[in-house]
């Protein structure tokens, strides 16, 4: 049976996802299948346990909670990214993807039983209070993490604006928990940010990928044409570093923002007739500039994407840390009013060049590592994809850890001061410019 829903392309359960909508609909041909016999005795078996807990459990349970329970953990024993969203988590999730929602602002994970942080987004109160990647958030207001499903921290996070939640926070290096207050705010994600590097290079942040964010970038472009004269602009920069990911079809018209023709990404399913190929159409908002594109160990999903498609058309040198390796995509399946909704994972994505990155992730054109303070030295090592319990087996040799710490001030950004030397031509490197090579059109 094949799924039309919402697509999403994410990191972690929890993160932005690559989301795709749709009805379910039999394909020409195919026709449904009756269960074995035995999966209808299990289903009885499931039956018995159930009404047993129902009429003997110490306290009476609730019914509606059991049948949930029980969905989460079908659901999460399949993979990492695989979910049961109740009406108000799928509600939550669409004002997510939005670009506008209520919280603290900070992309999460569950591991080990604890909520951990995949990143703080910019300039929300989580980022304002210093909550940093790869903290694990043990208490919320004194109440233990630990039991709770990562929608029910992720609820617990989420309240009325300028009311406080206090986070306890485990950090390697850290002699002991940190207790920490933050005061919810509105969070809208700002998905773009440009500036102008000096006076000729367009510097162009894409920190997730929402409804707003093709948008936005081809706003970005056109300011940044609109203050450096076409003769005088030497390239872009397109900074997706610890980019968890988002929608897929943002991940695509970003890639087609800068591409004039070719595959962008190819969707694989478990039966052939549900491949989907997605292509450029003619039109290079920036006409051809050079581009460097920035990557690191927290560029997951629909940034490696992006990273993918234009590496593999040699439209743009990748400059850093290998990416997160996500490269499966989750298909949002409504369950009907007021029931939620279904998050499964339902395809592998394969770039242009036919490379699935799944547990092993996009590697750079070339490498560059930053100078990390030694504070901070124990905790910029992401794990990827390929460290999370139950993730889809790679297609080859898996690959782990990968430096995801990007320096708060520029001056001091190694990666990007290559980038701004090789769009200069201060210095050369055989990956810059990339050299053309053919690739699926």
């Amino acid at each position: 049976m094949r799924k039309t829903s919402l697509v999403l392309l994410g990191a972690v359960a929890g993160a932005a996802l690559t989301l795709y909508a749709t009805q379910p609909r039999l394909l020409p041909g195919v026709t449904a299948k009756a269960a074995p016999a035995d999966t209808y005795r299990q289903l009885n078996l499931f039956g018995d346990v159930f009404e047993r807990v129902r009429s003997d459990y110490v306290e009476k349970p609730d019914d509606a909670k059991l049948i949930e329970y029980a969905i989460n953990g079908m659901l999460n024993g399949l993979d990492p990214h695989s979910s049961y969203m109740d009406a108000k988590s799928f509600k939550d999730m669409q004002i997510q993807t939005r670009g506008e929602f209520g919280g603290l602002g900070i992309e999460v994970t569950m591991e080990d039983g604890l909520v951990k942080v995949v990143a703080p987004i910019d300039d929300t109160p989580a980022a304002k209070a210093g909550i940093l990647a790869n903290d694990v958030i043990t208490h919320l207001d004194d109440e233990p993490v630990q039991g709770l499903t990562l929608n029910q921290a992720v609820e617990k996070m989420r309240g009325p604006v300028n009311t406080k939640i206090r986070l306890r926070v485990m950090r390697k290096g850290a002699d002991k928990p940190i207790d920490v207050t933050i005061t919810r705010d509105i969070i809208r994600v700002r998905s773009v940010r440009s500036r102008i590097e000096g006076d000729d290079i367009g510097y162009i942040r894409i920190t997730q990928f929402n409804e707003q964010t093709s948008d936005n970038l081809k706003k970005a472009i056109t300011d940044i044409t609109n203050q450096v004269p076409t003769d005088k602009l030497k390239g872009y920069v397109l900074d997706l570093r610890n980019n968890p990911g988002g929608l897929l079809d943002q991940a695509i018209a970003v890639s087609d923002t800068f591409l004039e023709k070719g595959e962008i990404v190819s969707t694989r399913g478990r039966n052939p007739e549900e491949t989907q190929r997605f292509n450029a159409r003619p039109g290079d908002a920036t006409k051809g500039k050079p581009i460097i594109v920035l990557i690191n160990g927290g560029s997951a999903s629909a940034s490696e994407i992006v990273a993918g498609a234009l590496q593999d058309h040699k439209r743009a040198t990748v400059i850093g840390s290998r990416s997160f390796g996500k490269g499966s995509v989750q298909t949002i399946i409504p369950l009907g009013s007021g029931n939620g909704a279904l998050r499964l994972t339902t395809a592998r994505y394969y770039t242009p060049g036919g490379r699935s990155i799944q547990a092993k992730g996009i590697e750079p054109d070339i490498e560059v590592l930053q100078d990390v303070p030694e504070e901070l030295k124990t905790r910029t090592e992401t794990k990827g994809e390929a460290s999370l319990r139950g993730h889809l087996k790679a297609d080859g040799q898996e690959a782990t850890g990968s430096q995801s710490y990007v320096p708060p001030d520029p001056k001091d950004d190694k990666a990007l001061h290559a980038a701004l030397d090789l769009l200069r031509g201060v210095k050369v490197n055989s990956a810059f410019p990339p050299k053309p090579k053919a690739v699926p059109n």
